[in-house]
């Protein structure tokens, strides 16, 4: 009987892929990468054509020979790496590293974890896509060159343990450009006037805004403008100049792409990226659903397309019109932009593998965060196939004393898609209401008027999903990318996040300022954007890989000796804190590990005390009066005690909420 061997990335999905396809089949996992560049040396041949230099990967020798052990067994191999430009090349290297060119090798892609898609992909089984590979191979290659050429001088000119990226480096200026903007802002003064009118007949008031003159719309920017307006409208004669009703359509959403689902799990869930990317892998790679076995219950998680397949697009049509009714069927299809040139077509949006997998309905086999994923995904979705919704509008112009004031109202007449799925700013906006009746003959009466000063603000601090937001619109990276570049800039300390909000350190300054005066061309996002356009270029075998790597390197070689020779070094102080160590009497200083801030004394080598660093927030203990103090599990989960631990035992999961200390330390 035949014997078959299919090769998949991640251990998770052999357990899934091996009940679907049978004993005719033996699934074993590569564990991602096998081979790569060599961590020690930059393993490119800039000398010989750009020849990279592959090795295997360390820890990956025991794999290798179980996984050549069993295709010597097989009459055909399937690589099933993931479908993007990263798992052809596993696949490539795989074939390498098997020494599979002789054999019956065949490649397959499926974009959802499910019976049919895996065995649908054993009947369009190919060869590997060279040009994908390739794509990968210059990827790999660019960011190399950036990371190995541009690191070291990082190393000399600041410090130790820094690192340049051919994305990471224009993620961090983005941030310090934002950092700019609000410390360069200027507050602009504004005024806001609200006027109170009763309408005969009528219980409730009618609150309308300040719009300007009948013929144009007006700022007020002074307390004199204001008293100006005050004195011409205080006696003055309103009566209703216009009734204008109308109706108002909102287009249901498009399904989730890599970079919107980062978004929105940022936004609704508080999801780091990376903590939403982790998450969506576990829900794509198989879940162990009671009464139905291990399963993937969403397609694949990285793509940036809209697209959804017809066979979806029909359950989905079936599905709405049996629970919600016909009218709440879309007129169209949840269509992928057209005008999208970035699209990865063989991909589809993030969607559920079955639609009536009702969130409710598996719950009990998901982790708390799991579900809150799917359920997001889920009803994006669905909500995706459905009508729009539509409002009743009605908008009134109040005319008086040589002013005009609006007011206006919006009410839901058909839910549509949002009978299931409700935008955050959609929530917060909700259903606005006018008086019963009002017209052109209701006589109104001013009851007061609220004037109120305001200043502008600067632009608000980026967030995770406005990063991604970003880097997606300016063309930087791909979805594989995002969640990697904004953890790396958070691990360097290049960046810090407090609550939401991503903040530039000193370090991360320090950093840009050198990119941007030796390397201006690496952070600028329109050189990354069109290196991203290049590789797609090579992806649609329209232009050599080793044309895009030889151009790039010999300007960033010259880049590079010219940094060494003209560059400063910059010297970054420690913090210091206000613990004395006790074995020497020096101030101890704040440093970074690989598990965060710890204590250390500046005397190394002669004193090498360290300490763990106790973060306090300003809330003294309930128990003994002291501080109370951030620590963390050893599983890294933050939770509050005494500072005077052991001697007191105070401890708590929650922050308190107690008595203010006089000093907080940051």
């Amino acid at each position: 009987m035949a014997k078959y061997l299919v090769i998949v990335e991640s251990p998770a999905k052999v357990k899934t892929i091996k009940k679907f396809l049978g004993s005719n089949y033996e699934v074993m996992a590569s564990n991602g990468h096998v081979r790569d560049l060599p961590k020690s040396q930059l393993g490119i041949d800039v000398e010989h054509d750009y020849e990279p230099k592959y090795i295997t990967i360390r820890g990956k020798g025991d794999i290798l020979a179980k996984l050549r052990k069993e295709a010597k067994k097989a009459d055909k191999i399937y690589l099933a790496t993931d479908p993007d430009r990263e798992g052809e090349a596993i696949s490539w290297h795989l074939s390498k590293a098997l020494n599979l060119e002789n054999k019956r090798v065949c490649r397959i892609t499926f974009n959802e974890i499910t019976k049919s898609a895996v065995k649908e992909s054993l009947k369009h089984a190919r060869s590997i896509d060279q040009d994908l590979v390739d794509a990968q191979q210059a990827r790999r290659m660019l960011d190399r060159m950036v990371g190995y050429r541009i690191s070291p001088i990082l190393w000399a000119k600041v410090k130790r343990g820094l690192s340049a990226g051919r994305v990471q480096s224009v993620a961090l200026r983005l941030v310090a450009d934002r950092e700019e903007e609000i410390s360069a802002f200027v507050p602009e003064e504004y005024w806001s006037l609200d006027a109170d009118f009763s309408v005969k007949g009528e219980k409730k008031s009618l609150i309308a805004k300040f719009y300007g003159t009948p013929k144009e719309k007006l700022e007020i920017h002074s307390r004199e403008e204001m008293d100006q307006i005050l004195t011409a409208v205080k006696d003055a004669s309103f009566q209703v100049t216009e009734v204008k009703k109308g109706e108002r359509t909102k287009k249901a959403p498009m399904p989730f792409t890599t970079s919107t689902l980062q978004q929105e799990a940022s936004k609704v869930l508080n999801f780091s990226t990376t903590k939403t990317m982790r998450l969506a892998q576990q829900l794509y790679e198989g879940i162990d659903i009671e009464g139905q076995g291990t399963v993937g219950v969403i397609t694949y998680l990285r793509t940036d397309s809209t697209r959804i397949s017809e066979e979806a697009s029909v359950a989905a049509s079936a599905y709405i019109k049996e629970a919600y009714g016909e009218e709440y069927l879309s007129s169209g299809k949840g269509a992928k932009k057209e005008s999208d040139k970035k699209i990865q077509d063989a991909h589809e949006a993030i969607r559920p593998t079955d639609i009536r997998r009702l969130p409710a309905a598996i719950k009990e086999s998901l982790s708390r965060d799991q579900f809150r994923l799917y359920q997001l995904i889920w009803k994006r979705f669905t909500a995706s196939c459905m009508a729009d919704a539509k409002y009743r509008t009605t908008s009134v112009k109040i005319d008086g004393g040589g002013y005009r004031f609006t007011v206006s109202s919006s009410s839901v007449a058909f839910d549509g898609f949002l009978s299931v799925y409700v935008q955050e700013e959609e929530e917060k906006s909700g259903n606005t209401t006018l008086v019963k009746a009002i017209d052109q003959n209701s006589v109104l009466t001013l009851k007061g008027l609220e004037d109120k000063q305001h200043f502008t603000q600067p632009p608000a601090h980026y967030t995770e999903a406005a990063l991604v937001k970003s880097l997606e619109e300016l063309g930087i990276g791909r979805p594989s990318t995002y969640a990697p570049t904004i953890s790396t800039i958070i691990a360097r300390r290049y960046v810090a996040k407090e609550g939401r909000n991503l903040y530039l350190t000193e370090i991360g300054e320090v950093v840009n300022h050198m990119m941007l005066q030796a390397f201006p061309s690496i952070v600028e996002t329109d050189f990354t954007a069109n290196v991203e356009s290049l590789l797609d270029m090579v992806e649609e075998g329209k232009v050599s890989w080793k044309t895009v790597v030889s151009n790039f390197y010999p300007d960033l070689n010259e880049a590079v000796k010219k940094a060494e020779e003209e560059l400063q070094k910059v010297k970054i102080e420690d913090e210091v804190s206000d613990v004395v160590c006790e074995q020497c009497g020096r101030y101890m200083v704040i440093k970074y590990g690989p598990h965060g801030k710890f204590l250390a004394c500046p005397g190394f080598p002669e004193c090498r005390n360290t300490k763990p660093y106790l973060e306090k927030i300003g809330v003294a203990c309930p128990k003994c009066g002291k501080e109370v103090v951030l620590r963390r599990s050893s599983k890294g989960r933050k939770f509050y005690s005494c500072e005077g631990y052991p001697d007191c035992d105070y401890i708590s999961w929650k922050k308190p909420e107690g008595e203010k200390t006089e000093k907080t330390e940051k």
